[in-house]
């Protein structure tokens, strides 16, 4: 079988006729909604768990509201709600596209969506609870996991078929997306069944390390690509710059990317062949972004001037320098010298927040601002200026959190190796937290401003949503 890029025919008529019967527009705005919702959860659990290094955290002494509980809140209400929400979301709008096939069943659909808040609800509720597991990224309690891995295979069964019942080349996108629901069901089997019965000791540090840079990569990496050679061609309407380089981003992550997690546990028991194998496999990386990189820069040569009349197409590629970034940092802070000084300091912290939020979160905004008025039957955002006022504050201080803790790992690391005090390190420590805290009350204002006016571009609107199709073209320039 082959892939193609996305056709010049799909970048020039990406709605076609079939395309808008095909799918589920409130399925998809529903999934998108939930999206936001875990978006602004996890976001207060971020910004009330940074205060407790100041020492004004607003819940002392109360242990529900602990911040060691909340933290894990945030985080996995960032991959489980927001991220995951919004993917699916994107792909019940991408997928039909690609395939000009509906997904095998829309009753399993709606099935998933109420069953995956759920899954979401019962985590965050069991975190807070203190059944969490001693797993990072894995810290869902041990009762959820069997239905968690259920609802995966049940999203595979539900968008493999129209894929795989296409006759001709399938899209690149497609490939990225065959590869995540295989690759994420496996992952979160491992990460979650393996350490927990059956491997204790090296064996399931190795294993944990895998699942921590997999989730990352299997997951949500595939999934972030092939929705971005979906998007940029339909926004900027032409194809991708070059079908060869394509290619090499997806075998390359196929190739590279599942043994870099041991790059968490240098200088651990792990067998040293496995370290340099994760040193050498995460170099190898940054050398596959870059040629995705080029790929997409390479595609918007020409129309340079979307970045400033597009909103998600600027978000789609702040997203795209922040990822060449975070991956330049792991190819030089996953090498055994980097790893004396910055492990277990906030540059660990800095660089996930940068690929989690600054990456995937910004791709996944950039597509619900560009679905969003085309899904609730509005003719343009309800005030265009607050999704600017958004980007700026969100982009700004994520790039201010992001160097900040750069800072501040360095800081710490340096201190730790000259066996300075602890004491010390936390003094030091102490305006990059109060900065940390600052910018993250900006990109919370920031998301704020955005969810208000997602609300009132749905409520402002009254076109029939079931005329949406004739009324409004996918294609549609509508200001962002």
């Amino acid at each position: 079988m082959t892939t193609v890029s996305i056709s010049s025919d799909l970048a020039r008529h990406p709605d076609a006729a079939l395309a808008g019967d095909l799918v589920d527009r409130k399925l998809v705005l529903y999934h998108l909604t939930a999206g936001l919702v875990f978006l602004g959860v996890a976001m207060l659990a971020g910004l009330a768990f940074s205060l407790q290094f100041l020492q004004k955290y607003p819940f002392p002494g109360i242990e529900y509201l602990s911040p060691g509980r909340w933290r894990m809140v945030h985080t996995n209400g960032v991959a489980y709600g927001f991220l995951a929400n919004s993917f699916l979301g994107s792909l019940y709008w991408a997928v039909p596209r690609l395939t000009m096939r509906p997904v095998y069943s829309r009753k399993l659909s709606w099935f998933i969506f109420w069953t995956w808040q759920a899954i979401v609800g019962v985590t965050a509720v069991g975190l807070v609870l203190g059944h969490a597991q001693a797993l990072e990224w894995g810290e869902t309690p041990t009762y959820v996991d069997p239905v968690a891995l259920l609802g995966l295979i049940l999203v595979a069964v539900n968008f493999l078929p129209p894929i795989f019942s296409m006759s001709g080349p399938m899209y690149v996108s497609l490939w990225y997306f065959v590869a995540a629901f295989i690759w994420t069901i496996l992952v979160y089997a491992m990460g979650n069944f393996l350490p927990e019965y059956f491997v204790g000791g090296a064996a399931a540090g190795a294993i944990g390390g895998l699942f921590i840079h997999d989730l990352v990569g299997l997951f949500v990496t595939p999934l972030g690509w092939g929705l971005m050679y979906y998007f940029v061609p339909i926004i900027l309407r032409k194809p991708m710059w070059s079908h060869g380089l394509s290619l090499v981003g997806f075998w390359g992550l196929a190739f590279f990317y599942p043994l870099t997690g041991i790059h968490h546990f240098l200088y651990s028991p792990i067998p040293l062949f496995l370290q340099h194998g994760a040193v050498v496999t995460t170099i190898a990386i940054e050398f596959v972004v870059t040629t995705v990189i080029i790929n997409f820069f390479g595609t918007l040569r020409g129309q340079g001037d979307k970045l400033r009349t597009s909103i998600p197409t600027r978000w789609f590629y702040t997203g795209m320098i922040f990822y060449f970034t975070t991956c330049l940092q792991c190819s030089f802070q996953t090498t055994l010298t980097f790893q004396r000084i910055i492990h277990f300091s906030d540059w660990v912290v800095g660089h996930a927040h940068l690929v989690m939020f600054g990456v995937f979160g910004f791709w996944l905004i950039g597509i619900t601002i560009y679905l969003w008025p085309r899904l609730v039957g509005a003719s343009q955002w309800y005030r265009p200026a607050l999704n600017s006022w958004h980007y700026w504050l969100t982009a700004l201080g994520t790039f201010v959190m992001f160097t900040d803790l750069l800072v501040a790992g360095l800081v710490q690391g340096t201190l730790w190796r000259d066996l300075a005090p602890w004491e010390a390190s936390l003094i030091a420590s102490y305006p990059y937290w109060l900065l940390r805290s600052i910018s993250g009350t900006a990109i919370f204002v920031g998301n704020l401003m955005f969810f208000y006016n997602a609300y009132k571009t749905w409520q402002m609107s009254r076109a029939p949503r079931e005329s949406m199709d004739r009324n409004l073209p996918a294609s549609a320039p509508i200001p962002a």
